[in-house]
């Protein structure tokens, strides 16, 4: 009599984590990369088992926020990915603001696609943008052509790879993404707040890093997100703030939600957990946009996020060479952090240092920003008939390094360099198949590929 062959390629063993409950002693089996069976108690028969029995088994991480390209280029994508397979995200959704060009076409969007499926280490969704005026008309072939979500700017850091679109011209982009049913998301600090106080501080002698926060001061982040939401409310698109680091930000789109448009925003990891004086602490290393805030501020973050009033938490990863954040002068440093090797024992170790429950890691890092994204179901779950992306986390007490970051050697530094951690990410599975071990990346470039939005 034929044997059978086994039901299931892998079964991967633990405790399992999902957005709403802990499933003790579980097993999740895969078969063709998808999730083909949960439970408890006795796994069935597989090819391959895994066994994390006493660890705690979540979604792969689906960052919503990262940018591979904006130092390196399109070659950054195999890099930067290799970085979050190490850190159990199993998803990125990438910003458009690359160099030479940002995607602003269909043509560029599929040129990044052909990088992405040729050297990412995990799953890529896209963002989409618009040039400084005249190319709102791209817009519905970027939306075509499998975008995740659209992002602008209230403020310019480049006219030609990250520019302010005007409120003449962000109107007509927001009312062309609104036929396409897409999320729009802004970066949300007024320019000419920021310019003005920046020119003062430095004609006055002021470059160091504490002004780096007083010169784009809370009134500006406030102002552009009105802006923004006023402009969604008048054309009906769902307008989403890409990074606040101020309550006032969630309870402005809870606002605006009752005027019945759709309005959300994301709050990036650091600002759930770094303050004004963690920027003397780290200078350069602390630089980001929006700035680091008050403890105090840190505090109503927090509030927010457990009353639900926060649509996802992402890392707004950027990955830039050490020698861009090193100079005593804040204002000549590059604006942003490292993060994605950071981001999964970082949130465990938040939650579990103010006794919040775990769950709230596969909501919010997870099935949330799948959602927003339009990647559910295939990403962010575990779930039958979802991908088989896993993070599998080990407890205990370690302390990060950023010497395991396993990036380009130029973007080897952290913000959480040092930090105590509640827990390590001890495997990453993507579609099924192991590609973190604890201590080494196991897949090659390529074996991540392109997700395209799945719903609207």
């Amino acid at each position: 009599m034929t044997e059978l062959p086994p039901p299931f390629d892998r079964v991967v063993l633990g405790d399992l984590v999902t957005s709403d409950r802990i499933i003790r002693d579980g097993f999740v089996a895969v078969r063709d990369g998808r999730i083909a069976a949960i439970g408890e108690g006795p796994p069935p028969p597989a090819v391959e088992l895994s066994d994390h029995r006493g660890m705690l088994v979540f979604p792969g991480l689906v960052d919503g926020h990262m940018h591979t390209a904006s130092a390196f280029g399109w070659p950054g994508i195999e890099t930067a990915t290799r970085t979050a397979a190490a850190g159990g995200v199993t998803t990125v959704v990438d910003m458009p603001y690359d160099i030479p060009k940002p995607v602003t076409n269909a043509e560029l969007f599929h040129e990044k696609v052909g990088w992405v499926n040729r050297t990412a280490h995990v799953d890529v969704a896209l963002y989409g943008t618009i040039q400084k005026s005249g190319g709102t008309h791209h817009i519905k072939e970027i939306a075509a052509a499998g975008a995740s979500s659209f992002k602008l700017s209230t403020y310019e850091y480049d006219a030609t790879r990250f520019p302010r679109i005007d409120h003449v011209e962000m109107e007509r982009a927001f009312a062309r993404i609104a036929e396409t049913g897409l999320m729009v998301a802004l970066h949300n600090e007024d320019q000419e707040i920021v310019v003005a106080m920046s020119k003062a501080a430095q004609e006055s002698g002021r470059t160091d890093p504490i002004m780096h926060c007083r010169t784009r001061p809370p009134l500006c982040e406030n102002l552009a997100n009105v802006t923004i939401f006023e402009i969604g409310l008048a054309t009906g698109a769902h307008v989403h703030i890409a990074h606040s680091s101020l309550a006032r930000g969630f309870d402005l789109a809870e606002t605006y939600r009752g005027f019945g448009m759709q309005a959300s925003g994301e709050a990036c990891i650091q600002y759930l957990c770094m303050t004004e004086d963690d920027i003397v602490r780290l200078k350069g290393k602390g630089k980001c946009n929006p700035p680091f805030r008050t403890a105090e501020e840190v505090e109503r973050m927090w509030d927010r996020l457990v009353n639900g009033k926060i649509a996802y938490v992402s890392t707004d990863h950027a990955p830039w060479p050490i020698e861009k954040k090193i100079d005593e002068d804040i204002f000549k440093c590059g604006a942003g952090l490292t993060g994605l090797q950071s981001f999964a024992p970082l949130m465990f170790s938040l939650l579990a240092e103010r006794g919040l429950p775990l769950t709230l890691m596969a909501r919010y890092c997870a099935e949330e920003t799948a959602r927003f994204h339009g990647l559910l179901p295939k990403k962010g779950r575990i779930a039958v008939g979802s991908d088989a992306d896993l993070c599998v986390m080990e407890r205990g007490d370690f302390t990060f390094d950023e010497a395991s970051i396993v990036d380009r050697p130029e973007c080897r530094w952290s913000p959480y360099h040092g930090r105590a951690m509640k827990a390590r990410v001890a495997a990453s599975y993507l579609r099924g198949r192991q590609i973190w071990d604890g201590a080494s990346v196991l897949n090659k470039p390529g074996d991540g590929s392109f997700v395209k939005r799945q719903t609207v």
